[in-house]
């Protein structure tokens, strides 16, 4: 009989977690490839954050804050590559431009124009705002996330707009002249 009910308690927690991984994981992949630019690096965060998840599914007390629970680990498993990282420096004469006939789909066309363009903007605002574009969280739920206060969150996402809104129209002034 005990068998049966650990076998049980496991498949729940599998189920519990197939389901978790089905409704997150393009959520958690967009996110992580605007943090790092690069899709092997953000499929190794996803992946890495449903292993921590996994370890952890236990502390998930309530679903519906599942994604919120999520995002959190894979910004930790994000910050984790910068803090083992060994900064490297390197002659900026030793430096190549990348060959045009090389670039991947995600550095042609618009995405890329607006990417670069995020990519600009302090982290204070690029976070934020990269929550609320590609995660979906409202206001309270990037407060929660970022230890910042409401008001705090609407303005940095007020002035991350403009910020962008600026950026681009440089962009597409100086592209034109």
């Amino acid at each position: 009989m005990d068998g049966s009910r650990v076998y049980s308690a496991v498949s729940s927690r599998q189920r519990q977690f197939d389901a978790l991984v089905r409704a997150h994981t393009g959520d958690l992949y967009r996110y992580a490839h605007w943090l790092c630019g690069d899709s092997a690096l953000a499929q190794d965060l996803a992946q890495e954050t449903f292993m921590r998840a996994w370890r952890s599914l236990d502390a998930l007390r309530d679903t519906g804050s599942a994604k919120a629970w999520l995002i959190t680990i894979l910004r930790r498993e994000h910050a984790r590559l910068y803090e083992r990282k060994q900064l490297e420096t390197t002659d900026i004469t030793e430096l190549e431009l990348d060959d045009p006939d090389l670039l991947g789909p995600e550095q042609v066309g618009e995405d890329s124009v607006v990417r670069a363009a995020m990519l600009k903007l302090e982290p204070k605002y690029r976070e934020p705002l990269l929550l609320q574009v590609l995660g979906g969280f409202s206001c309270e739920e990037i407060a929660g996330e970022l230890g910042l206060g409401t008001a705090a969150v609407m303005t940095q996402l007020f002035r991350a707009r403009q910020k962008l809104k600026s950026l681009l129209a440089g962009d597409a002034s100086e592209a034109s002249a």
